[in-house]
C-alpha cells in the first residue's frame, strides 16, 4: 500500500485529488489539508510515503516549503503539481529538490503512474518538462560519444521501442497498448534501462537518448 499525503491551498482541488487517488486500490490517502503546521507534523511520519503538494507557482514561499519538507523528512517524496507550466518554475521546482512534476494538463492516470513511479525510487516529470528538457540540451549534444554508443548497445531492441516511446512523451498505457504488453512490462523494462544506463533521473535519461540519437528531434 502506498500511503500518500495532499497539501495545497485549494480545499476544493484537495478534494478532487483525494477522490482521484482513492479510487486506486494501491494507494492509501493518509491526509489532506491547507495548513502548513498540520503539513509539516504529519511529514515527519516515516509511514508516509508520497506528499503531493499543489501549487500556483514556484514563488519562493513554495520553493522553501518543498526544501523544508526535505531537510524533515528526507525519504518523502514530493509531487508538485503546478498551475503554471513555464521554463522557469519547472527549473526552480527541480531545484528545490522535489521528485515529481505534473502540470496543469496531467489527467488521472497519469497523476497514478507518477505515484507509482516515485514510490519504486525514480523521479517522474510530465510531457511539458519534457519537452522542455529537449530543447535545453539539443544545442549542447556532444560528449562523450564512444562511452555512449557501447551502453546503447547494452538496451535489448524492445529496450529501445520502448525508450524511443517514451521520448515521444507516450505515457506508459500507451507504450503498453503499442507494443501490446502489460504496463508493469512497460515499468520494469523502464527500471532496467535506468540500471543498465546507471542513471537516477527521467532528465539524465532524455540527455542521454538525445545525444545518442534515440529520440527524434
Amino acid at each position: 500500500m502506498i500511503n500518500i499525503g495532499i497539501f495545497g491551498e485549494q480545499r476544493l482541488m484537495l478534494y478532487g485529488l483525494r477522490h482521484i487517488l482513492s479510487e486506486v486500490g494501491d494507494f492509501s490517502v493518509e491526509f489532506i489539508t491547507t495548513n502548513k503546521k498540520k503539513l509539516i507534523e504529519k511529514a515527519k511520519n516515516p509511514i508516509l510515503h508520497v506528499l503531493v503538494i499543489t501549487v500556483f507557482d514556484a514563488s519562493m514561499r513554495n520553493t522553501n516549503l518543498i526544501v523544508q519538507l526535505n531537510l524533515i523528512n528526507p525519504k518523502l517524496k514530493m509531487l508538485v503539481i503546478s498551475y503554471d507550466n513555464s521554463q522557469d518554475t519547472i527549473l526552480r521546482i527541480m531545484k528545490s529538490k522535489a521528485k515529481g512534476f505534473l502540470g496543469n494538463d496531467a489527467d488521472a492516470q497519469e497523476l497514478a503512474e507518477a505515484v507509482y513511479s516515485l514510490r519504486n525510487g525514480f523521479d517522474y516529470f510530465s510531457k511539458s518538462i519534457n519537452q522542455m528538457v529537449l530543447n535545453q540540451y539539443i544545442s549542447n549534444i556532444q560528449c562523450a560519444e564512444q562511452k555512449e554508443n557501447c551502453e546503447v548497445n547494452s538496451l535489448s531492441a524492445r529496450q529501445l521501442e520502448i525508450l524511443k516511446l517514451w521520448g515521444r512523451s507516450y505515457t506508459n498505457q500507451e507504450i503498453a497498448d503499442e507494443l501490446f504488453i502489460s504496463v508493469r512490462t512497460v515499468e520494469s523494462h523502464k527500471n532496467h534501462i535506468m540500471q543498465k544506463l546507471k542513471l537516477k533521473t527521467t532528465v539524465d535519461l532524455i540527455k542521454f537518448s538525445i545525444q545518442n540519437n534515440i529520440i527524434e528531434i
